[in-house]
C-alpha cells in the first residue's frame, strides 16, 4: 500500500487515491461540483474517503479558483452585547448558506486594522463584512483593487464603491428627544463616549437639533469608553443639576450605567422625576432590574441585508453599490415618565 501515513496527521487527496486506486486528479474532480468523473471512480472515492475521514482543503482549492468561500468579519469591541448579537447572527447565517466565517478581532487596535485586513486578504476571501470600525482607506482600495467586495454595517464611508447597511441613528436620535418633550422633559441631556463613530454621533447631533428646535436646552456629554463606567461617570457629574429632567444615552450599555447611579448614588426616581431612554435593545435592557426603554437596532434585518448583498457581489460583481438604511424602532417600557399602561405594555 506504499509509505504508511504518518499518525496524526490530516488525511491528504493522495491517501485516498492510493487507497480507491485512482488518480489524485480523479479525487480532485469528485470534490468538484461539476467535474466530471465515472460513476465507478466517485463511489470507490467517496468509499476511501470515508474510511480514512478525508476532508476537502478548502484552503488548497482556493489557491487553484483564485477566491474562496470564506468570508471576514472585522469588528472591535465584539464583547460589547449588541456587537457580540450582530457577530452571533452574522455567522449563523453565513453559515447555514454555504459560508464560513474569518473573525478578525481588531480590539484595541484601530492603528492595525489595516494589518489585520491585509491577513485576510491571504486567505482568498470572497467578502469583507466590517461590523464595527472604520477600515483605512488604503485597505478599502486594496481590496477592491483585488475584486473582494467590501460590505459596511453601520460605517458610512462616501466616495469608495461599497455596499452599506445602516441602521437610522438620526432617526431614532429625533424620536428620542421627541418622546422625551411629549413626557414633559424641558431640562434634557444626551450622553456619548469619546469615540467619534458615525453612528453615536448621528444619534448625538439629531436629538440636540430637534430639542434646540424645541427650544429645550441640552447638556452633552462626550467622554470616556464606549460601556457601562461611563454611563456612571456622566450621571453622577451630570445629575448634580437637579434641573436634568430626562436623558438620551446613546447606546444601552451607557444606559445601564446610567440608570445604576441616578438611582443608587444620586437618589433620583426613574421614571418619576428622571426619564432616560437609551439605544440598541441589548438584552439586559429588558432585564427587571432596569425595564430600559430604548430603541432597537434590526440585528436580523441588517443581516439578511449584509446576507443579500454578498450573494449579489457573488452572482453579479459589477451591479451598482447601494446604501440600504433601516429604521430603529422603539421598545417601550418603564423609564420615560407619562406613559400610559397600554404603550408600556407594547
Amino acid at each position: 500500500m506504499g509509505q504508511e501515513r504518518v499518525r496524526g496527521s490530516f488525511v491528504t487527496a493522495a491517501d485516498v487515491a492510493e487507497r480507491a486506486g485512482v488518480s489524485r486528479s480523479a479525487v480532485s474532480r469528485t470534490f468538484t461540483p461539476g467535474a466530471s468523473v465515472s460513476s465507478e471512480a466517485r463511489a470507490r472515492i467517496l468509499d476511501a474517503a470515508g474510511r480514512l475521514g478525508y476532508r476537502v482543503n478548502r484552503l488548497a482549492q482556493s489557491l487553484t479558483i483564485a477566491r474562496s468561500n470564506i468570508v471576514g468579519l472585522v469588528g472591535t469591541d465584539i464583547h460589547q452585547p449588541f456587537h457580540a448579537e450582530c457577530l452571533a447572527t452574522l455567522s449563523a447565517a453565513l453559515l447555514a448558506d454555504g459560508f464560513q466565517c474569518m473573525l478578525l478581532n481588531a480590539a484595541n487596535a484601530e492603528r492595525d486594522m489595516g494589518a489585520l485586513i491585509e491577513r485576510v486578504l491571504e486567505y482568498r476571501v470572497c467578502a469583507i463584512v466590517v461590523m464595527n470600525g472604520t477600515p483605512p482607506s488604503r485597505i478599502v482600495k486594496e481590496c477592491l483593487g483585488n475584486g473582494v467586495p467590501v460590505i459596511l454595517v453601520n460605517k458610512p464611508m462616501p466616495g469608495f464603491a461599497v455596499d452599506t447597511v445602516l441602521t437610522d441613528h438620526a432617526g431614532g436620535g429625533r424620536a428620542a428627544a421627541e418622546r422625551l418633550l411629549a413626557a414633559g422633559c424641558r431640562r434634557l441631556a444626551v450622553v456619548s463616549s469619546g469615540a467619534r463613530t458615525a453612528s453615536l454621533l448621528g444619534r448625538l447631533v439629531a436629538f440636540r437639533d430637534r430639542a434646540t428646535e424645541a427650544g429645550v436646552p441640552v447638556c452633552v456629554w462626550q467622554e470616556g469608553p464606549t460601556d457601562y463606567s461611563t454611563g456612571r461617570a456622566a450621571a453622577l457629574a451630570m445629575l448634580a443639576d437637579e434641573a436634568i429632567e430626562g436623558a438620551f444615552c446613546v447606546t444601552d450599555l451607557i444606559a445601564l450605567g446610567f440608570l445604576d447611579a441616578a438611582r443608587l448614588d444620586c437618589g433620583r426616581r426613574v421614571p418619576d422625576d428622571l426619564s432616560v431612554i437609551g439605544f440598541d435593545d441589548i438584552p439586559q435592557a429588558a432585564w427587571s432590574a432596569y425595564q430600559l426603554t430604548t430603541f432597537r437596532q434590526p440585528v436580523r434585518l441588517l443581516t439578511d441585508q449584509v446576507m443579500q448583498v454578498i450573494r449579489k457581489r457573488a452572482d453579479t460583481p459589477e451591479s451598482p453599490h447601494a446604501v440600504v438604511t433601516l429604521p430603529a424602532s422603539p421598545v417601550v417600557r418603564m423609564t420615560v415618565r407619562g406613559l400610559t399602561a397600554q404603550e408600556r405594555s407594547t
